[in-house]
């Protein structure tokens, strides 16, 4: 028999309504309903996991490799063979904090500040031309090396691009309110990067800078021209900056004879060759003990070849591919316009980075000393690179959210009217009808 003092109560009333369920009252003390849909929607729940995994990877790599470049160089320099790889672990954690703490902030939040983002950012290359030390001459760097703006710089601009290219306001296509304000940005931020100088972190905003005004919907008669700048641009600076006119001359040598090429390049490939397919084993290499130049940093993908073989420098590269594939996967559901090309932008910084370092060590470019993203030794790099993939996971954390069953269900509708051909977003008219009713 069913008790009625506590069982829930029907009215039945068939002739003017179906029957209404009538919960029993709650007290003060009992807990809010928690419907089924919206447990578990932690940040765990809500951060993309490929690109972490791939990221944690990267990093674990880098760390090896690290380890292996310098323990001996450690040990002569300080007496122990770790000091080194504890000053690479202190910046790990840096970026490790710095990267948990842009997915918390909505990356939206960057966008409302990205001018002033971008003038801190000039401000600093200016101030590092004038009150660094220069070193091996040039000026990069504060703190005896330890923050170099130029890596900064090259996060920033892809903030500030997405900012103002995924603006409704901005007109890509026109030469006035796009290309020259656009060459003016990129070009100014080059100059006082070349300046320092440092050639190869400005070929990198270069690059990454051009293919966002592309992809944004710049006019294609636009792109040949900045291309053409940027061809005569390059070569007029490699005869004049004597350092990279010399990188160039041993690389085209080098195309029939590689006897001819820089020692750099011509130690990088002794590496792979002493590594043949599996490696000669972690910790075992040989160039890197004062052959191979810059082993830890700038070198480091020939050491992976010497200690790994092919089978590590494939797998590395395949990484990256993946890095790469969800970088773009993230872009195309971003919610709107400064999303997409966010994370398209920090895919190609990292991607653009990636393969300049790899070229460069197979002798398919001349020497440019980019570091390889997450696994070279350098704090600047290595945290300015965590960053870009906070931002790229704030980017998914917020399409996962906005796209859950309890925040209205489907994806919003997509409208190309836009005259810069980027997708806009309008609202989700069937959540609205349904917050209506």
């Amino acid at each position: 028999m069913t008790d009625r003092t506590t069982a829930p109560q029907f009215v039945d009333d068939s002739a003017a309504a179906p029957p209404i369920y009538k919960a029993p009252p709650r007290s003060a003390a009992t807990p809010p309903i928690t419907r089924p849909h919206e447990r578990g929607r932690t940040l765990l729940s809500t951060i993309d996991l490929p690109m972490l995994v791939v990221v944690l990877l990267l990093v674990a790599i880098g760390s090896l490799m690290i380890y292996s470049t310098t323990f001996d160089w450690s040990y002569q320099e300080f007496g122990s063979d770790t000091a080194i790889f504890m000053v690479h672990v202190r910046n790990l954690l840096i970026g490790v904090g710095l990267l948990t703490t842009l997915i918390v902030i909505p990356y939206r939040f960057w966008k409302r500040i990205s001018v002033v983002l971008l003038l801190a950012t000039i401000a600093g290359l200016i101030a590092v031309l004038i009150f660094s030390d220069a070193t091996f001459g040039a000026r990069r760097a504060f703190l005896q090396g330890s923050y170099q703006p130029g890596e900064l710089a090259e996060l920033v601009i892809v903030v500030y691009l997405a900012a103002w290219l995924g603006s409704k306001q901005t007109k890509v296509s026109s030469i006035a309110f796009g290309l020259i304000p656009f060459t003016i940005l990129v070009g100014g931020a080059g100059v006082l990067v070349l300046l320092q100088p440092d050639l190869s972190t400005a070929v990198t905003i270069l690059i990454v800078a051009t293919l966002m005004y592309f992809l944004s919907g710049a006019n294609i008669m636009h792109l040949v021209s900045v291309g053409g700048f940027l061809g005569v641009a390059g070569y007029i600076l490699s005869q004049n900056f004597s350092y990279a006119q010399g990188r160039v001359s041993s690389y085209i040598a080098g195309l029939t004879d590689l006897t001819q090429t820089n020692y750099h390049a011509q130690q990088a490939i002794i590496a792979f060759l002493n590594g043949g397919m599996t490696g000669r084993g972690l910790g075992q290499g040989l160039q890197k003990f004062g052959n191979l130049p810059t082993a830890h940093t700038d070198s480091i993908f020939a050491v992976i070849g010497e200690e790994l073989g092919l089978v590590g420098a494939v797998f590395v590269i395949f990484l990256y591919v993946l890095l790469a594939m969800r970088g773009f996967h993230i872009a195309r559901r971003a919610r709107d316009p400064f999303g997409a090309l966010l994370a398209v932008g920090v895919t190609l910084l990292i991607v653009t980075k990636a393969m300049l370092n790899i070229a460069v060590m197979l002798n398919l470019l001349p020497s440019t000393g980019v570091a390889l993203p997450f696994i070279s030794y350098g704090g600047s790099s290595l945290v300015t690179m965590l960053a870009g993939v906070g931002l790229l996971l704030s980017v998914a954390r917020t399409t996962a959210v906005e796209t859950s069953p309890e925040r209205g269900g489907s994806r919003a509708n997509l409208d190309r009217g836009w005259r810069n051909r980027w997708t806009r977003l309008s609202g989700d008219s069937h959540s609205r009808s349904a917050r209506r009713s």
